[in-house]
Order: structure tokens, then sequence, then C-alpha cells
């Protein structure tokens, strides 16, 4: 279940909501719907890894191979708006939008990295891909929770990294054109917003949140630790030939900031058009030769996912 605002209304058109506090279901709906995901397309469970928390880069699971010659094929990068809140949250990817043009950017950067051959494969557009979700633990109201419910962790947030099950509508078709490339395993990579937390850098109160391996990113030190930021993401997986994911991985762009008033209130800025404009043109000056934001990301999560390290920029 994803978060609505409090009065049940669209805010597609603001920069800040607030979070609600979430209302449990009844126990014995809650069994039930939980007995009937577990069979169903986008479940985790059989999934190909297991779900898993973590606490800081590189944000990545999963240790099994591809059958065969391990050859790697990838479909275009997808943008899933509403993939960890409400989709009228998020920033709109219609062709137009600053979302739609980093797309056409990132899969062209994607083709020329050479790391997989590109699948063209119309008929699973009407399927299910395979689901990573990235960010903090939620309770069955949707809602972020701070202390996670693993009693092996309590006492601090974790992040969740987890993927749900392909539908078979997506996996026969995809399955089809890895035989005509001669591949085994399928790279999908989508763009999506997260939540993660905060984190204290220091004894010295600096705060900052930890979007990917190498790559944190400082907040104002009055930041609540117990309020989720919103982050543009990729996620990805690697899939095998049965739909299964033998890795999964995520790789945080940008993190927007909720100021000091709005989260002493319980509320939280959300992802703008202007934070993905910004992103396409983002470098990283800590890096040699300033390369671009999204690109180390990318290669970054490529280099997770396929276990292949000349892709990877540190």
């Amino acid at each position: 279940m994803r978060r609505t605002d409090r009065n049940g209304m669209s805010m597609a058109g603001m920069t800040e909501r607030p979070v609600s506090g979430g209302v449990m279901r009844a126990a014995v709906l809650g069994a039930s719907l939980l007995a009937a995901a577990c069979a169903t397309t986008g479940a985790t469970l059989n999934s190909g890894v297991g779900d898993r928390l973590i606490e800081h880069p590189p944000y990545a699971a999963g240790n099994g191979g591809l059958s065969g010659s391990g050859r790697i094929a990838h479909v275009a990068i997808a943008y899933q708006r509403g993939g960890s809140q409400e989709a009228f949250f998020d920033p709109e990817g219609e062709p137009g939008t600053p979302v739609a043009e980093l797309l056409d950017e990132m899969n062209a950067y994607l083709d020329s990295l050479g790391a997989s051959v590109r699948l063209a494969v119309p008929a699973a557009e009407r399927g299910t891909r395979p689901d990573v979700y990235f960010g903090c633990e939620q309770n069955p109201g949707g809602e972020c929770v701070a202390d996670s419910r693993d009693v092996a962790v309590q006492g601090r947030p974790w992040m969740k990294l987890a993927v749900g099950r392909p539908s078979e509508s997506w996996v026969v078709p995809v399955r089809s054109a890895l035989d005509r490339t001669g591949s085994d395993g399928t790279l999908v990579i989508t763009l999506e917003v997260g939540q993660y937390w905060t984190r204290q850098r220091d004894i010295f109160g600096r705060k900052e949140v930890r979007l990917g391996d190498g790559y944190d990113v400082p907040v104002p030190w009055l930041t609540a630790l117990d309020q989720p930021v919103s982050v543009l993401q990729l996620t990805g997986a690697l899939v095998g030939r049965d739909g299964r994911a033998v890795r999964i991985g995520a790789e945080g762009l940008v993190a927007r900031r909720t100021s000091l008033l709005v989260s002493s209130v319980g509320g939280q800025a959300l992802i703008r058009d202007e934070d993905v404009e910004s992103l396409r043109t983002r470098r990283r000056d800590d890096l040699p030769g300033r390369p671009l934001v999204w690109q180390v990301a990318l290669r970054n999560l490529v280099a997770e996912l396929t276990d292949e390290g000349r892709f990877a920029v540190r």
C-alpha cells in the first residue's frame, strides 16, 4: 500500500507533502492478502534473490550466476512512477517531460557501454517486469519505519532491498528474444523514486544521505534522522531465462532535502521536475574528468549486476 495525504487528496502539483500516520489493516485481512501475494506476480517469494536489509553501500544482493555462455542482454530502462508511494507524488514521465528526456539519454548511454545487447521485445511491454524495491522498510500501512521489524537488526533504521517476480507474459517473450541473440540473462534497470534515511556523519552533528558506493550527499545538520528523504534512483536486476533474479541492486541519483520547518510537522519534500532537469547536467566534481552523476550511477549499477568491474567508476 502506498502513502496518501491525510485528506486523500491529489497533491500532484505540490513539492512537499505530509507523511501520514498509516492505518493498520485488520490482522485477518492482512494475512489473507499476504497469502495471496505469495502466489502472484510481484511477490518476492521465489523471486531468485531473498529480501535483504542493508545499512550502507554498495546496495546490492545476490550471488547467483547465469547458465550457458553467460552472455547478457538488456531491455530499455523504464520509469516506474509510484515505486515507493502514490504515483501522484512522483514526477510525470510522459514524452516531453524531464524524466522522459533523462530516460532517452540513459538508454543511449547504456547501449553505448557494450556490457550487453539491446533487446526489442514489444510483446513484453504488456507484462510485468521484475520489480526491484529499494528504500526504507515499510509497515503494512505503507509508512517508513525507523526501527527495523527484524529483531536481528533492531535499534536503527535500515534500508530494504527486494525484488518481485515478473509475469509470465513478460518472461516468455523475453526468453524468445534471448534465444535470438544467444544470451542467457537480461539486465532490467528502472528509474524511480525511493525513500532513503539520513545518517549522522560524525560527532559534530553533520548529516548525509548515502546515495551509492562512494557517493554521499550532505544535508543540513538540522535534518531529522527519523524522517526519510525522497531520492531519485536507479534500481536493477540481472534476470535469468526463467525470470528469476540472480543479482539485484540500486544507486541513488539525487536526494530532495526537506526543510526544517516542513520536517518539524512530519512533512517531506518531493522530487520535482526541476530536480530531474538539474540532474541531467550535474557532475561528480570529486571524480577525474567530472563525469555526469547519472552516468556514474548507471555504470556502477551495471558493474554490480554483471560483476564486471571495468564498468565501475570510483
